[in-house]
């Protein structure tokens, strides 16, 4: 094996062990948690959880498989079924994402009416929109024979049709696919979170408002707790942008060079390297284990239902619930109902 695909390899097996291990503690959460299941945004996260799993578990060992061995991995069948769920639950997967966007978007710009705006039916009715758009193009390549093992990405995926006319529709099903999925769930990211960093922006100014109104009516505060609070201003202004630049910069970090590639692939003779093509792959199949961190594990609510968890385990009471900081209370006040919607 040459050093590329060991290091691919390599790539892929931390993939797929971080996925799998991540998306299970998010399921367990979400289980465990009640006020997790009864949040709107529970149903996009438990369906993106869902979606990564089942990749996780199909798509991606033999991808692994198929640059270890530069073999088939299986069957024609057995490919075409993981082909199908490959297309299927990527698709699921980047308009899970487009939903939860949307969700918070909601949440931050219009906090009074949330709960009217987004109701559990309402979310029922957007999953049930994504797995009828990913089955729909899922379907058509499934019946005309565009899915099966891809050389260029060593997996079992959408393949081009061998003649003129078969190719010509394909690449017209590519475009529109790519177009309705990650086009449009790009579009959608950088709108929605873009208005809630506005709202985030907003929100901040007004807190260091009312900060230096404090600061200047206590004229025998200490230096340091002044520069404290000064530091603390800076340190909200920069954590809103560095939430919703994680949100956007994953997802066009992974898929676009995949989708790019895809999109190139269709109208140029000269076949790629290899080693390019796996990478591309490897990069979308790690959005799957960036979710749960991105959208999940890293909120105040999971951590501290994964606390609850190993605390039960260990037989340990909660450290959470003796005691109360009045600062973490007076900064949890003013901050918490922006924060818990990024």
């Amino acid at each position: 094996m040459h050093t590329a695909e060991i290091a691919l390899s390599l790539l892929l097996v931390v993939i797929i062990v971080v996925s799998l291990l991540s998306n299970v503690l998010v399921l367990i959460c979400f289980l465990y948690n009640a006020e997790i299941r009864k949040q709107v945004p529970g149903l996009f996260i438990l369906n993106l959880t869902f979606c990564n799993l089942l990749l996780s578990a199909s798509s991606m060992p033999l991808t692994l498989f198929g640059v270890l061995s530069n073999a088939h991995p299986g069957g024609q069948i057995f490919c075409q079924v993981v082909g199908f769920l490959d297309t299927f639950l990527t698709t699921n997967s980047m308009l899970s994402m487009a939903a939860l966007s949307i969700d918070r978007w909601v949440a931050v710009v219009f906090p009074l009416s949330y709960h009217s705006r987004i109701r559990h039916r309402d979310a029922v009715i957007a999953l049930a929109y994504t797995w009828m758009h990913s089955l729909s193009f899922s379907v058509v390549a499934a019946c005309l024979s565009w899915v099966g093992y891809h050389q260029l990405y060593a997996s079992c995926t959408l393949c081009n049709g061998r003649a003129v006319n078969a190719k010509t529709q394909f690449a017209i099903y590519t475009m529109v696919l790519h177009s309705l999925t990650f086009l449009l769930v790009s579009v959608v990211l950088c709108v929605t979170y873009l208005k809630v960093l506005k709202v985030a922006r907003f929100h901040c100014k007004r807190i260091d408002v009312i900060t230096m109104q404090t600061l200047v009516l206590l004229v025998d505060i200490h230096p340091s707790v002044r520069q404290r609070c000064l530091e603390e201003q800076k340190r909200r202004r920069q954590r809103a942008t560095r939430k919703i630049s994680t949100f956007i910069g994953t997802f066009v970090v992974c898929f676009t060079p995949y989708v790019i590639t895809r999109i190139v692939e269709l109208f140029v003779t000269e076949p790629f390297n290899p080693y390019w093509g796996m990478l591309c792959k490897s990069l979308a199949y790690s959005k799957a284990a960036c979710d749960p961190f991105v959208y999940s594990l890293l909120r105040h609510q999971y951590r501290k239902t994964c606390s609850d968890i190993i605390n039960r385990l260990l037989k340990r009471s909660s450290p959470n619930g003796s005691g109360c900081n009045p600062q973490k209370l007076a900064y949890y006040i003013s901050w918490s109902d922006l924060s818990l919607m990024l």
